[in-house]
């Protein structure tokens, strides 16, 4: 028997096994499962079906362009999702951990950004620019946090209005990023949307190279943004307080 929501699975094929659950995030169960014989990754949470189709596009795209993605396997039908459900291509791979290794992950992310220009924003979603202006977008309400916060948390993305955007991984933890000998793969595109690419460069070492105003203004923006969809876990509390009073 598949979990509640798994049955969809079944829209795979007739090949299909379950065999353990990895670490998700919180809005997503994960399970590792085979199709066909092949080891993949299933994601179930409550998207859209057009947000699923921005990330499947999306992956899709860059996976044709030469990076190391998570790939969507089509259901039996040709469909990349179904029922909430979307079944990836397994990433293999170690973690960062030298400034070397974090330099190689600066380099795939500004590909991903030359790569994303001009990207329509996901569906729901906001920039940290438009959060100037709106008050909701997917995650973030800012009408939750208090109002000097919400205040700090505008200040510093207003230092980056007029940049140009592209799509911004938005979660560039060590656990999301997948490092073999030739070649740097990005998992875990849950939080991905079109922002200012500053906001992915702030990264151990400071690996992206980022002068010290650049980098303050974009460290700053981010634990803003942290602080915004996280609102109001412990986590979030402590990246609202590294954002400067205005």
């Amino acid at each position: 028997m598949w979990p509640m929501g798994w049955e969809a699975l079944e829209q795979w094929g007739d090949d299909v096994a379950r065999t353990q659950p990895l670490a998700g995030g919180v809005a997503n169960q994960v399970l590792r499962v085979r199709v066909n014989g092949q080891l993949a990754v299933g994601r179930l949470g409550a998207r859209s079906d057009a947000d699923l189709a921005w990330e499947t596009d999306l992956l899709r795209h860059l996976d044709r362009e030469g990076l190391t993605v998570p790939v969507p396997i089509s259901t039996t039908d040709g469909r990349l999702f179904a029922d909430g459900l979307v079944v990836m291509t397994y990433v293999e791979g170690g973690r960062p951990e030298t400034e070397a290794d974090w330099r190689r992950v600066a380099d795939t992310l500004r590909q991903l950004h030359r790569l994303t220009q001009g990207w329509p924003q996901r569906p729901g979603w906001r920039s940290s620019t438009d959060l100037l202006h709106a008050e909701t977008g997917t995650k973030i309400d800012l009408g939750a946090m208090p109002p000097e916060g919400v205040a700090r948390c505008r200040a510093a993305w207003a230092r980056l209005t007029g940049r140009q955007t592209c799509v911004v991984h938005g979660d560039t933890n060590p656990g999301n990023i997948r490092l073999t000998a030739d070649r740097v793969a990005m998992i875990d595109w849950d939080e991905s949307h079109v922002d200012v690419p500053d906001l992915d460069l702030v990264l151990p070492h400071n690996a992206a190279g980022l002068d010290d105003g650049a980098h303050d203004i974009a460290a700053q923006a981010s634990a803003a943004w942290e602080a915004a969809v996280c609102w109001d876990d412990e986590y979030a509390v402590g990246r609202l307080a590294e954002v400067r009073a205005v």
